[in-house]
């Protein structure tokens, strides 16, 4: 009678622990240890502080008043991004619709661009992630469309107020009291978020064009009279709303299935126990949630760590010399005050690992490059004041083990592995997208 009531029993276990649904992990003791830093750096809010909602959750992304979230909007402007017909403002024509925003923003780049400076116009290929696109050599460098720093992720920008490394674009929150610097910055004075204002700029700034024209010619019309049906039609199809529509659309592009996002909502096997001890010194002896803080893991601050900018070498191109020492300077190019110089915003880490390099100049090619430096606290920069530096830089004191597990956790705990999700198959030109060059093309099997 024991040895039937014991089988029975064993059987009832093993179905237990093969059935899906009903297993549920035993949380270990670094578990427990992490909860209790999070309970600690969350300002009382405890996991949830840094949990991302899912992505058509609209109520509880964060949003411009001024531009709700709508499904209309959020489609639109998926295709708008990708779509390389936009690419209607060339400074070469033959370089028409060859190019779009996701040419220094795409998926498989972490949103960002793969290389250590994006290209739009005058780029030529792709590569397996962006990685493969160069300037094109048969036209005038000052016709290239490159960017003077690394391109940021659009990935989590719903979790900040102002864009780009200096924080220049935005006309709330974050940049009131900055009016006075805002003179090539008229969009600002929209009162728009910094999402919304970069969207509107740099259509602009990287040679795309929305107009009736190209609504008609493209098939885009009955997208913007669906998401925007309440402006008057003789305003509706236009750049400002080509730009609300991307905008809404970049707000939902959340890290929400990265392993430590799944770690937060209670799958404790999500991250093995090295990425759970780099997270335990992420929050713990590495003060890095001191800057790199609830969902987004990024304050809305500005700091120093004396990395390199990019500079006139085999590896970077800097077009302007002159306007490049405003840009180098960070937030102080901006906000033209001493103490801002060198500083730059915080950038979120999930999937930054797909991008390959890190750094506002892309100074480092290796997540555990930056740790290290930051660890060692020795500047790349001699411009940078002593006085201007972080205060955690240099002052950490990591071990060379926490220094591998936070390597780990920022490389395979904060990536999202499937961000091909926000990706349309198609865009109503059917062109080849994110670029449309005959190299692309090739690169991308679309020719």
């Amino acid at each position: 009678m024991r040895r039937i009531i014991t089988l029975v029993s064993l059987t009832v276990i093993l179905f237990s622990c093969n059935n899906d649904d009903n297993y549920v992990p035993i949380d270990s003791g670094l578990d427990t240890q992490l909860k209790t830093l999070l309970n600690n750096n969350s300002e009382g809010k405890g996991l949830s502080y840094f949990m991302f909602p899912d992505s058509d959750d609209y109520t509880k992304i964060p949003q411009d008043p001024k531009n709700p979230i709508t499904k209309a909007k959020v489609d639109l402007g998926k295709l708008l991004l990708h779509e390389t017909a936009l690419g209607r403002n060339p400074k070469i024509e033959e370089m028409k619709g060859t190019y779009s925003c996701a040419s220094c923003h795409q998926a498989s780049a972490g949103f960002s661009s793969g290389l250590r400076q994006g290209i739009g116009e005058c780029g030529v290929g792709f590569g397996t992630n962006g990685n493969g696109r160069s300037i094109n050599q048969n036209v005038p460098v000052d016709s290239v469309d490159i960017q003077p720093l690394r391109s940021p992720t659009i990935l989590n920008v719903a979790y900040q107020d102002v864009m780009l490394w200096n924080g220049q674009f935005g006309g709330t929150g974050t940049n009131a009291g900055t009016e006075a610097s805002w003179e090539n910055i008229q969009e600002n004075f929209l009162g728009l978020e910094g999402v919304e204002v970069q969207a509107l700029k740099g259509q602009g700034v990287h040679r795309l064009l929305v107009d009736t024209e190209f609504v008609n010619i493209h098939g885009y019309k009955a997208m913007f009279d669906a998401a925007f049906g309440e402006v008057e039609e003789s305003k509706r199809y236009t750049t400002m709303n080509a730009a609300l529509a991307m905008a809404a659309y970049e707000r939902i592009l959340l890290a929400n299935q990265s392993p430590w996002q799944e770690w937060l909502k209670g799958k404790s096997d999500a991250m093995n126990d090295t990425e759970k001890r780099g997270a335990i010194a992420f929050f713990g002896n590495g003060k890095c949630y001191e800057c790199h803080t609830g969902p987004a893991l990024n304050d809305k601050g500005f700091h120093a760590f004396g990395m390199k900018d990019f500079d006139d070498s085999d590896k970077a191109i800097v077009l302007d010399d002159a306007g490049f020492d405003k840009v180098k300077k960070g937030r102080g190019g901006f906000t033209l005050k001493p103490e801002d110089n060198y500083k730059f915003k915080t950038p979120t880490l999930y999937n930054i690992v797909d991008n390959g390099f890190y750094g506002h100049g892309g100074s480092f090619t290796s997540v555990k490059e930056v740790v290290v430096y930051k660890n060692n606290g020795i500047p790349q920069s001699a411009e940078v004041p002593v006085e201007n530096l972080a205060t955690q830089f240099g002052e950490i004191n990591l071990t060379d083990q926490e220094i591998d597990d936070i390597t780990a956790f920022i490389e395979r705990g904060l990536r999202d592995p499937n961000l091909v999700r926000y990706v349309p198959e198609t865009v109503n030109s059917g062109f080849c997208f994110p670029n449309n060059d005959e190299q692309s093309q090739s690169d991308l099997g679309c020719s």
